[in-house]
């Protein structure tokens, strides 16, 4: 599992029939550094799906590859990516950095 920051969405113009009631939205994935406000530099943009409603700026935690379709067993959607839980607060130790 990973930390992303939502920037935007993605808008289909057709949808699977198994992906109805979520979203997709464009994230970045974040760096210890980036978490940590010492660097702002940015990884490339992947796409997540959503079925919690993060807005714009907000900070999740995904998963990806064959973990990410396991939370819609059996009925596997055709994702490679989902958010598990929009994160309120992130707190790192002294003894990360």
């Amino acid at each position: 599992m990973r930390i992303g920051k939502v920037i935007g969405s993605v808008t289909l113009s057709r949808v699977h029939p198994s992906l109805t009631g979520g979203r997709y939205c464009l994230v970045v994935p974040q760096t210890l550094d980036n978490l940590a406000g010492r660097s702002t530099a940015q990884t490339e943009e992947l796409v997540v799906y959503d079925g919690l409603g993060p807005g714009v700026g907000s900070l999740i935690a995904f998963s990806e590859g064959g973990e990410a379709a396991q939370p819609f067993a059996p009925n596997d959607k055709p994702i490679d990516a989902y958010d598990a839980a929009i994160l309120d607060t992130i707190r790192i130790d002294d003894a990360a950095r």
